[in-house]
This record gives structure tokens, C-alpha cells and sequence, in this order.
């Protein structure tokens, strides 16, 4: 685990690298820290390899060993990345040693609450008091946004309303054929209650993509200067809104680290 004087972070799951980050993503996490922090991250690999370029030294933790072997072979050339297989709720990390951790991925595949709360405490247990914690879930309504109305899955699974109706109601995302993806997905005040329930105070809980998730040229709209800017505007002031907050198919919420694992009371209205 490497101790350098630019910043140190942890990542579970291992994906495609990647020299940019996805705006909201960078700014609800750089705007908490900054290069010189220890930062420690669960989550894609690209995301590991970002910060270190940006002089965060990584922790990568990932339970698949190909995840691991590829990103330490794509790591070799920037450096500051700490790479091995592990478990979120398991932790080879000290206590109170990261100054803050991204968990981008494990409360996707934990179906059982036990295990997404054991994961949210074992980032407790390494952050340093007050310190910053971002985690990502899917939205309850992800399968039948994403699913139905963008990749249209009814036209390969005639069978689909079965399984809508699982994790709509139970949160559980069964796979629609063996072997396939399954996970869970949340309400957001359900991953609300989870993340102050492990020893957190809320900061923000977003929309990651909001409502950009149905416009089939995104990319054509992002390239234009202006145009950028109106859609990421928006995407900003609509994120944070409760009602639409589910729209989009993953939540980011940033968390600060509780001393004490009892929420702290409200002041009364």
C-alpha cells in the first residue's frame, strides 16, 4: 500500500481505463480533496487510474483476479496504484488511515442488506474522522429505464415483466438468463438510511446521469461548447432534486464519517 505525498486511494472493480472521468464524478469527489489527501476508492479501475494521473497515489481492491492482473499491467506506466484482490466487506486496510474511499460498484452486487451495511462500515472503519466517503447504487428504476426504454430488452426477452416486477418491488435484479448480471438496486432514500445507518452523515445524493441517461445523441449534443454546457447545467441543477432523483439509473451519494455509528440528532423545526 503505497505512502506517498500525493494522495492515496482505493478501488474496487476493476474496468477499461480511462484518461477523463465523468464530470459528475469528478466534481462531487475532487471538490472534497485534494492532491496530498490519502484517498481510498471502491470502483471501476479507470477511475483509480484518473486520480493517480491527477497525483492521488490508489489501493485497488477487486474480487475478480483478471480485474486486478489488468489493471496492474495498464498501472505500470503511471505509478501510485496499489492493486490486489479483496472484498469490500473485508478490508487489508488500516484503521482510520485513507483520507477518503469511493465505492463505486460493491452496492451494486450486494443483494442482501448485512452485506451492503458490513461493506459501509468497513469504509468507515479505514477513513479518518470527518472524512469523505462516495458510493454508488442503481436505481431502483434502472431495469425498466435503461433496460426497457433505451435498450428495449423486451425485443431478446418476451419474459421481461417477471423480472421488473422482482426488483421493482424487492430491490433484487434477477438475471435474465444464467450466468447474466444480477445485482440490487436501491430507492434513494433507502441508500439514505444504509449509508447514515454505517456511520455517515449525507452530504448530496444525486442522479449520476439523470435524465441525459434517454438522449440517444448525447454524445452529438457534448461536443459543441454550448451546448455542453446547457446539458451538463442541467444534469447538475436536476440531480439533487428529490422527485426526479431516481430517474437516472445510478445514484452517487457523498458521506461524511461519523465519530460516533449514532446518527446525529436534528435540531427541531
Amino acid at each position: 500500500m503505497p505512502d506517498t505525498t500525493s494522495g492515496r486511494v482505493l478501488t474496487t472493480r476493476s474496468g477499461r481505463s480511462s484518461s477523463s472521468a465523468p464530470p459528475r464524478f469528478s466534481n462531487a469527489t475532487c471538490r472534497h480533496r485534494r492532491p496530498g489527501s490519502r484517498i481510498s476508492a471502491a470502483g471501476l479501475g479507470r477511475y483509480a487510474l484518473w486520480l493517480a494521473d491527477r497525483g492521488y497515489s490508489v489501493i485497488h481492491r477487486d474480487l475478480v483476479p483478471g480485474h486486478v492482473e489488468r489493471l496492474a499491467a495498464e498501472a505500470k506506466a503511471v505509478g501510485r496504484v496499489d492493486t490486489a484482490v479483496g472484498d469490500a466487506r473485508n478490508l487489508d486496510i488500516e484503521d482510520e488511515s485513507v483520507d477518503a474511499l469511493l465505492m463505486l460498484g460493491p452496492l451494486y452486487h450486494l443483494t442482501h442488506q448485512g452485506d451492503r451495511v458490513h461493506a459501509l462500515r468497513e469504509a468507515r472503519r479505514i477513513l479518518r474522522s470527518d472524512r469523505m466517503l462516495f458510493a454508488a447504487a442503481m436505481s431502483r428504476w434502472a431495469p425498466r429505464l435503461h433496460g426497457v426504454l433505451v435498450m428495449r430488452l423486451y425485443r431478446q426477452h418476451a419474459e421481461l415483466a417477471g423480472p421488473l416486477e422482482v426488483v421493482e418491488t424487492t430491490g433484487r435484479l434477477p438475471p435474465l438468463v444464467p450466468g447474466e448480471f444480477s445485482g440490487y438496486c436501491h430507492r434513494p432514500e433507502e441508500l439514505r438510511e444504509e449509508v447514515t445507518g454505517a456511520g455517515f452523515d449525507v452530504v448530496e445524493l444525486m442522479s449520476v446521469e439523470g435524465l441525459a441517461f434517454a438522449l440517444p445523441d448525447l454524445e452529438e449534443r457534448l461536443a459543441p461548447a454550448e451546448d455542453a454546457r446547457h446539458v451538463l447545467e442541467a444534469a447538475r441543477d436536476l440531480g439533487a432534486i428529490p422527485e426526479p432523483l431516481g430517474v437516472g439509473p445510478h445514484l452517487l451519494v457523498s458521506a461524511r464519517r461519523r465519530d460516533s455509528l449514532r446518527p446525529r440528532q436534528r435540531p427541531p423545526r
